[in-house]
């Protein structure tokens, strides 16, 4: 099979199509046609050596990917040709990914499904709607009437958790670094876009003088205490992600948290997406009450570097979706 294959960190040129062989799903793993994946900047940071310590080299890349099932165990309840999805545990990182034209991966991750939707709408799904649907339920517990604060609302993380968070009845402010940005969050829904120059706490309250019930953390420690004082006497703030880089807090104190104000975490794997839930989000896209933030479709893998090129870039908003053509 084709595969995108790095074999040591680096530049885009690191990014090479080989022919390698297709692999044989190990007990208890599935091996899928892949149709499409999304491109993300995990598998950027990836290619240049900057993830985890798991990964080592040679690496095929690719986090999540959209297919049909090609081998399955019998006792696995997956079929050959039945539509699925699969995301994280590892994929692309500690074993190969989805950049190729197969993968395999535990039954355990896979997600069935049904849709007549298109490859590249599903394909910019499961990574982003696991993280951001496992944010605002795992980590956050939202429900109807609430309100919510989305730190990094552009980011297609951040996109997924708006739609989400209508369909589940909440009020949402959203931020973008751009007053240009405002319509993006608009269009998905968001209530209150809010131009973030560093601190929004103030702008928050303004809104809602008690504060937010919950708030999800994208961008990172950098505003992490910001991102508190917006947020309500025994409300949660879940930090999931780390856009503007910084993961941790030099010489962190408790006493950064406001007295009452509850800090989680978030970084979850595809069984908190479960597939009932995976499969209304394909309804609701299909009848245009959820709308899948899709940037750019690229086809082929000859476009892989074209596309972490764009990923890299942040200039369209979005997920960036490689569709495998037959």
């Amino acid at each position: 099979m084709r595969a995108v294959v790095v074999t040591r960190p680096g530049d885009l040129d690191a990014l090479e199509i080989k022919d390698v062989p297709v692999p044989a799903p190990q007990p208890g793993w599935v091996r899928i046609k892949v149709k499409a994946f999304g491109v993300n900047e995990s598998e950027v940071t990836t290619r240049k050596g900057e993830s985890d310590p798991e990964v080592t080299y040679p690496r095929i890349p690719g986090i999540e990917g959209v297919g049909v099932i090609d081998q399955a165990p019998e006792d696995s309840g997956l079929r050959p040709g039945q539509q699925v999805a699969t995301m994280m545990g590892g994929m692309g990182r500690s074993f190969d990914g989805s950049y190729a034209q197969y993968v395999t991966v535990p039954a355990t991750q896979v997600i069935p499904f049904e849709t007549a939707l298109p490859w590249e709408v599903v394909g910019a799904l499961p990574e982003m709607f696991q993280t951001a649907y496992g944010s605002l339920t795992t980590g956050l517990g939202l429900s109807a009437g609430q309100t919510l604060l989305i730190r990094g609302g552009t980011s297609t993380v951040g996109l997924s958790a708006a739609t989400i968070a209508k369909d589940l009845g909440a009020t949402v402010l959203s931020t973008t670094r751009s007053p240009k940005r405002a319509a993006e969050l608009r269009a998905v829904g968001v209530d209150h876009p809010l131009v973030d120059d560093g601190t929004i706490a103030d702008q928050v309250r303004e809104l809602m003088p008690d504060g937010v019930d919950s708030a999800l953390e994208l961008v990172g420690c950098s505003v992490l205490a910001d991102t508190l004082r917006a947020v309500r006497r025994h409300g949660t703030v879940c930090f999931t992600g780390a856009l503007a880089g910084q993961w941790t807090i030099p010489d962190f104190t408790p006493f950064v948290i406001p007295g009452g104000v509850r800090l989680t975490a978030y970084a979850g794997e595809a069984a908190d997406l479960p597939a009932e839930v995976f499969r209304h989000q394909l309804q609701s896209i299909a009848e245009g009450r959820l709308k899948a933030p899709v940037a750019k479709v690229y086809h082929g893998l000859e476009q892989v570097r074209a596309a972490q090129a764009d990923v890299e870039a942040g200039t369209t908003p979005g997920k960036h979706v490689v569709l495998l053509d037959d």
